[in-house]
């Protein structure tokens, strides 16, 4: 017999679409879904509309890691490109594709070696591979722009309203501090207590994530920073910068001794040596491509005018770039990592050293001296021959050989102290046995 017509049959078969599908797909059948509900609220709510609960599961979903946009890193990643875009497009207009080419090739032959000591020196100072690649890309983008179109600027202002003495002033003092400068803002933004984040929670409720659209409901951590320490105990101790943002390989030791003060580890300075080589690094080497680029198309040009006028082409038609090469690339490799370095020990030992005076007096001690460093050096070129080889042998020499024994010291006493805990570690577990 017949089912009764009415809207019985119509509800159970309403019901039986609703229901999702949980047979296994085999071989040979498919399974027919049922109706679909678009839920756009889930994406992009209304005003006023509040979004219903997820659906109850039959099996809770597998524990994971939350995605997690961080507003901060997106903005330093499309800030970064933004530059790089920029700065290729200025050393192009003043190098040509070809000459950017050469440029950059030429430029990458002393890059291993300086990130290969950098990365040694690392060893020591731990720190993160998100913050090497960010000083690594700030100096060779932003650094480079900023300095570029404020040199440009500079040159133009001083040799106009200066004359000859202009360019004097421009190589020696403005380009020394614009350049330290905007390499130094690097360590600064490290700093800055930005850490905002967007975060989705796909994993856990199952919903789709659209962090850029809105920010989920989810309950905010305060963010702890070194205050002004208190008591009785306060007066003599380390007081970090209250609104700076506390990283850990930036951390004073403790007081040794019975002494009030804290001091400044090899780790600290080398992370500030390793920051600050990383920003340089970055950009000497968009630097070296501009240089190398802007001698090879000039040389080419004059190789060029050569065979116009019947004279054969030979290798001397690239000496300037030659020049430029041993130069840049073979003689003065860790010229821009030395400077910034200074400038990293001092912001180093102001963060970490619990005597007030010298917490005031390291950084820009520490980039005054870097300034000055540069200047001379750019000054040095000037001076001829002699003269360079002069200020070579009795200033850069000797900095560098102080810069290496320094690193061979911390990574020396980092092992010391790492063998020295192995041994109390394997003491201690022979006396607890």
């Amino acid at each position: 017999m017949g089912s009764p017509a009415g809207g019985g049959s119509r509800a159970t078969v309403q019901a039986a679409a609703d229901v999702p599908e949980t047979v296994p797909r085999t071989g040979d059948t498919r399974t027919i879904p049922g109706p679909r509900r678009r839920r756009v609220h889930r994406l992009v709510p209304w005003p006023g509309v509040a979004s219903p609960p997820p659906a109850p599961t039959a099996a809770p979903a597998r524990p994971g890691r939350s995605v997690a946009v961080s507003s901060v890193t997106a903005t330093a990643v499309l800030t970064l490109a933004g530059c790089g875009v920029l700065i290729l497009r200025l050393v192009q207009r003043q190098t040509g594709t070809v000459g950017l080419l050469v440029g950059i090739g030429l430029a990458m032959v002393p890059l291993p070696f300086v990130l290969g000591a950098l990365a040694w020196l690392n060893l020591t100072a731990r720190v993160p591979l998100r913050h090497t690649v960010f000083c690594l890309g700030w100096g060779a983008c932003a650094a480079t722009t900023v300095a570029i179109v404020a040199n440009n600027w500079t040159a133009s202002y001083l040799t106009s309203h200066q004359g000859p003495l202009g360019e004097v002033l421009g190589a020696g003092i403005a380009t020394p501090v614009i350049e330290e400068t905007a390499k130094a803002t690097a360590l600064l933004v490290l700093l800055l207590p930005l850490g905002q984040r967007l975060r989705c929670h796909g994993r856990r409720t199952g919903r789709p994530c659209a962090p850029l659209l809105r920010r989920l409901p989810t309950p905010r951590r305060p963010r702890t920073y070194a205050r002004r320490p208190t008591g009785p105990h306060a007066r003599g101790r380390l007081r970090l910068r209250p609104y700076l943002r506390p990283l850990p390989y930036l951390c004073p030791a403790p007081p040794s001794g019975g002494g009030p003060h804290r001091r400044s580890r090899p780790r600290t300075l080398t992370a500030g040596v390793v920051l600050g080589g990383m920003t340089a690094c970055g950009f000497a080497f968009t630097e070296n491509a501009l240089y190398l680029g802007r001698a090879f198309t000039s040389d080419q040009r004059q190789r060029l005018d050569s065979i116009g006028l019947g004279d054969p082409p030979s290798l001397r038609d690239f000496d300037s770039t030659v020049q430029t090469f041993v130069l840049r690339a073979l003689l003065s490799p860790f010229a821009h990592p030395l400077f910034t370095a200074l400038t990293g020990i001092g912001l180093a030992v102001a963060l970490t050293t619990g005597r007030r005076w010298l917490a005031r007096l390291a950084a820009p001690t520490g980039l005054l001296l870097a300034m000055a460093l540069h200047g001379t050096w750019n000054a040095a070129a000037d001076l001829g021959t002699d003269g360079f080889l002069v200020v070579y042998g009795a200033l850069m020499v000797p900095c560098f050989a102080a810069l290496v024994c320094f690193a061979a010291w911390a990574r020396t006493r980092s092992v010391r102290h790492a063998t020295r805990r192995g041994r109390r570690a394997a003491e201690r577990s022979a006396v607890v046995a």
